[in-house]
């Protein structure tokens, strides 16, 4: 007989077992809900805030793209490629991709086959006597043989997922997939602004070093008209030294930029995978006013932020989890199948004999001290945990917006007060100085009135500053470019699919 008839056979039992149960079986433990969240109707301090209009339309991926700055678009896309932590968030969104596959596999009958050869073989002894009182013993090799016997077999085995366990264990694993995919997208938009942040940084010590060198050099004309003053006779040699001591403090603090320049050149290479020796970031200007970043409506916070999507995947998967424990109180019913042939030739069909074997078992555990039980409660403790961080990472999310949106509306007016206190400050400077040619103001005033200015400028410069980074932080907490709606890439195969594809039984 041909193994084909045999499986054949097994093939009636199906209907009375396996398939129809495996095909109309319920999964056990709770469906998904998705949980509450404290989602307010609108934003505390947005009451000021005013959209950007003209770049409403920019792409939402790139987002730095609003700053138009060549250079920080060059950088931010190696941070996706080359950040190491990104690398790592990849490699534990593969093994979470892995772990649906491996689940899967349970869904399907496990085949397997062997071709055992056994040779076989005996040999009679003969005890004979001699004349002379002698006897020697001798062996009959006539009766000895040998045999060679080949058994191939095949069996399959089959646990259905009556109850839905591996189901369950398969839509838990999709959930966490699916949160791994955006913890991924958080740990690059993370990364991608603080490599912003670091360049706006970056572009401030630029900005203050030539501030600083252009302090020099009216500081160096104020003393040459000092010296010019000295020379004549009509102030003494202390404004001579200290207009060459504020010229030479001055030169001190422009020096003192280049180290975290320099640091933040070692930050951005770092962020971008490379080391800082590879990276040089050319020096330019802080630009004088950010780009206004509209917030969005509350609601869609949920679905802009990467952390929030972990987050509430995370509640899904723990909640499929607490099936998985349920499962367990029902019993284990498996079908199994075997079969082969016995034979002396290699080539079983031509004259071998048949063996097979079909079996169903069922297995239920009758007592386990609790072990089922405790299960089940740590898996719904699990759930209650998740939840509990789900609602707390959506109320940190409206905090950090908040938070970003009551500094750029102080920020902005308070630079508006402090460029007008420049600009007074610059004027005092011109009339002091003037006055002090004339001779009408002692030296005093006119050292005051330069390092009011240079406090003033350094203050206005220092809240450009803040402003950017508290931006950049801004849409970093509106979620940056990200849709949870990619999160859909994570799905397991349909169940009734992924049962069809794994019937053991080929059509007669």
């Amino acid at each position: 007989m041909r193994l084909l008839p045999i499986l054949a056979r097994f093939r009636r039992f199906l209907p009375a077992l396996g398939l129809p149960a495996l095909l109309a079986a319920c999964s056990v433990g709770p469906d998904y809900a998705k949980p509450s969240a404290p989602v307010p109707t609108k934003f505390k301090e947005s009451k000021d805030w005013r959209t950007a209009r003209p770049r409403d339309g920019a792409e939402r991926g790139a987002w730095w793209s609003v700053y138009r700055e060549p250079e920080l678009n060059r950088l931010l896309p190696l941070v996706e490629v080359d950040n190491q932590n990104v690398a790592a968030a990849v490699a534990a969104h593969d093994q979470a991709e892995a772990l649906i596959r491996e689940a899967q596999a349970s869904l399907f009958p496990m085949v397997a086959g062997q071709y055992p050869v056994t040779r076989t073989g005996a040999g009679a002894g003969v005890l004979s006597g001699g004349g002379g009182g002698t006897t020697s013993v001798g062996t009959n090799l006539s009766h000895a043989f040998a045999q060679t016997m080949f058994y191939p077999q095949g069996s399959v085995g089959w646990t259905l997922d009556v109850w839905g366990k591996v189901r369950r264990q398969i839509e838990s694993n999709v959930a966490l997939a699916q949160a791994d995919s955006a913890l991924l997208a958080n740990a690059t938009l993370s990364a991608q602004a603080q490599l912003a942040i670091a360049y706006f940084s970056l572009l401030y010590e630029d900005s203050l070093k030539s501030l600083l060198l252009r302090t020099v050099k009216a500081y160096q004309e104020t003393e040459r008209i000092t010296k010019n003053q000295y020379d004549s006779g009509t102030v003494s040699k202390a404004d001579l030294i200290t207009a060459e001591t504020q010229v030479l403090n001055t030169q001190a603090q422009a020096i003192a930029t280049e180290t975290p320049r320099q640091q933040y050149e070692h930050a951005i290479a770092v962020l971008t995978g490379r080391p800082p020796a590879e990276v040089a970031v050319p020096r330019g200007a802080l630009p004088h006013n950010p780009p206004a970043t509209p917030p969005g409506l509350p609601s869609t916070l949920l679905e802009r932020r990467p952390d929030i999507a972990a987050a509430e995947r995370t509640v899904a998967g723990q909640n499929a989890s607490i099936g998985v424990a349920v499962a367990a109180y029902y019993p284990s019913i498996t079908l199994s199948a075997a079969g082969g042939f016995e034979g002396p030739n290699a080539f079983p069909f031509l004259a071998a004999y048949q063996i097979w074997s079909l079996g169903a078992a069922a297995a239920d555990p009758l007592f386990d001290a609790g072990l089922r039980s405790a299960q089940v409660d740590y898996a719904k403790a699990a759930w209650r945990q998740s939840v509990a961080s789900y609602r707390q990472t959506v109320l940190a999310a409206f905090q950090q917006v908040e938070d970003q949106l009551v500094a750029l509306r102080v920020y902005a007016r308070q630079l508006r007060v402090q460029e007008k206190a420049r600009d007074e400050a610059a004027e005092a400077v011109k009339v002091y100085l003037n006055q002090y040619r004339a001779g009408t103001v002692a030296f005093t005033t006119v050292v005051v009135a330069e390092a009011t200015l240079l406090a003033d400028e350094e203050a206005v410069l220092a809240t450009e500053q803040a402003l950017f980074v508290a931006n950049v932080t801004l849409i970093e907490a509106l979620g940056g470019g990200y849709d949870a709606g990619s999160l859909a890439a994570e799905q397991a195969p349909p169940l009734i699919e992924a049962v069809e594809r794994s019937s053991p039984i080929p059509p007669l």
